[in-house]
């Protein structure tokens, strides 16, 4: 499964991640959420990592561009996996050097991280 974003009310951005992500991928879907951010969105983003596989290898993941220029009108990251993905999926979502917070919760505790994203 490719990556697949899904609109839901009160600025949720449900982002599932299957496979290896590749950057390609990746890219499209950070453009159709920085369209919604320019019409005035706040997205509280819940990134559902499912049979992850991991990045695609040699793809030029240092673009800064998106988190520049929209990564501040992120209200919220939650991120669901595999606890064995943790550490990586935090650094790639930049945790700790943006300003919105970045939480992650197991695979089993979705509802969880649907209350905190709420909060």
């Amino acid at each position: 499964m490719p990556v697949q974003i899904q609109y839901q009310p009160d600025d949720i951005c449900v982002l599932r991640i299957g496979g290896i992500l590749k950057r390609s991928e990746f890219g499209a879907e950070q453009n159709a959420l920085a369209r919604k951010i320019d019409m005035g969105s706040k997205p509280r983003l819940l990134v559902i990592l499912e049979n992850f596989e991991g990045w695609e290898r040699g793809a030029d993941w240092n673009d800064l561009d998106f988190l520049i220029s929209h990564g501040g009108k992120i209200h919220k990251i939650a991120i669901i996996a595999e606890p064995r993905w943790e550490t990586l999926a935090l650094a790639f979502a930049g945790a700790g050097f943006r300003r919105a917070p970045v939480k992650f919760f197991p695979s089993a505790e979705l509802e969880q991280a649907r209350s905190w994203l709420a909060e």
